[in-house]
């Protein structure tokens, strides 16, 4: 797709992109949702405390690049990750989609999530936050290049882990 073609991109068709995202991580068809990203795309979850830092020189909850990412989604595919074996049930709800800047193929996306985690002998829990996203048009498709989880509660502790694909 051409750079003019790429700003002809509507807010609808990064909704559905965004639905089906969270569609593939709450199947945990992970290796469905690895197709979605760039060759050098970073997957972040920031402090709560400094949600606009840099991750390197602050300590993320998550800082991975594809590399990391393809062995995170290793990982949780193993029998022996015990913090998501069986793994977790999840359902995510994403809403008030924007598109927040365009340079060619390149649009930068927020949106909300609640994501609701529901883990063998533990409550549910509620992930809630934005999601701010580095998209890219490759081929015809939207691409995510960049995508970090900010999540909105002050304190983690009660949460528990983040091991899944926030």
């Amino acid at each position: 797709m051409s750079q003019a073609k790429a700003v002809k991109v509507t807010r609808q068709q990064i909704e559905d992109f965004l639905y089906e995202e969270a569609a593939l991580l709450d199947a945990w068809r992970l290796d469905d949702w690895l197709k979605l990203l760039t060759e050098d795309a970073v997957y972040n979850v920031p402090s709560n405390d400094r949600p606009d830092a840099d991750s390197k020189d602050t300590l993320f909850i998550i800082a991975d690049d594809i590399n990391r990412i393809r062995a995170r989604v290793t990982r949780l595919k193993k029998s022996d990750a015990h913090a998501e074996q069986p793994p977790s049930r999840t359902r995510r709800l994403i809403s008030n989609v924007r598109i927040v800047s365009r340079n060619g193929p390149t649009l930068r996306v927020e949106a909300n999530f609640s994501v609701h985690r529901f883990r063998r002998n533990d409550g549910i829990r509620a992930y809630v936050g934005h999601y701010r996203y580095e998209l890219r048009v490759k081929g015809g498709k939207l691409k995510i290049a960049k995508r970090e989880a900010i999540i909105d509660a002050m304190e983690l502790g009660s949460m528990g882990s983040v091991s899944f694909i926030l």
